[in-house]
C-alpha cells in the first residue's frame, strides 16, 4: 500500500477515473486510443483480474501509475511492469510523480515481484530524470550488461 497520503491503489469502482486518465495521457501525447467508455470497462475487468494494478495520485486525480504483473518460468518471483506514469502538466514539479513511481515499486514488491522495468522515450528528459534519480538503470548506458533494445510490431 502507497505510504503518502496523495495516492491510492485503484479499484474497479475507480475504473473511470483510471480511463479519463489514460485517455487524457494518450491524447496529450497525439497517440491513438479509444473512448473513455471503452476504457473504462476494460479497466474495471482488469483491475478486478489482479494481473494490472493502478495507483492514482492527487484530488482531480491529478496523475496515475498503471503496472502489469505477470509470472515467470524462472523464478517463483513475478515481473513488474511500469506500463504508464503520468501526472498532469499543471501539476508537475510537486512530487506526485515521485510519489506514483515509489508507490508502485512497494505495491509491485507487496505482491510479490523482485524487479520493475519501463520503457520511456530518448527525448522525454523529464521522465528519465525522475526514473534516473530513484535508481532505474538505462541498460545502454550500463557498463555491466548488454546494450538491450525495445522492439515492437503491429499483429494485424
Amino acid at each position: 500500500m502507497p505510504t503518502d497520503p496523495r495516492v491510492r491503489r485503484a479499484t474497479a469502482d475507480d475504473a473511470a477515473a483510471a480511463a479519463r486518465l489514460m485517455h487524457d495521457f494518450s491524447t496529450a501525447y497525439d497517440e491513438g486510443i479509444d473512448g473513455v467508455e471503452i476504457l473504462e470497462r476494460r479497466y474495471r475487468d482488469q483491475l478486478q483480474s489482479g494481473d494490472l494494478f493502478v495507483l492514482i495520485g492527487g484530488r482531480g486525480p491529478d496523475g496515475f501509475a498503471q503496472v502489469r504483473l505477470k509470472g515467470q518460468i524462472y523464478s517463483d518471483a513475478l515481473d513488474a511492469c511500469l506500463e504508464e506514469l503520468f501526472v498532469y502538466p499543471d501539476k508537475r514539479g510537486q512530487g506526485l510523480g515521485r510519489a506514483l513511481l515509489e508507490g508502485a515499486m512497494q505495491e509491485a514488491r507487496e505482491r510479490g515481484a523482485d524487479h520493475i522495468d519501463l520503457g520511456t522515450s530518448e527525448d522525454d528528459t523529464q521522465a528519465r530524470g525522475l526514473y534516473e534519480s530513484m535508481g532505474f538503470t538505462n541498460r545502454e548506458g550500463n557498463p555491466d550488461g548488454p546494450v538491450m533494445l525495445y522492439y515492437e510490431r503491429d499483429l494485424d
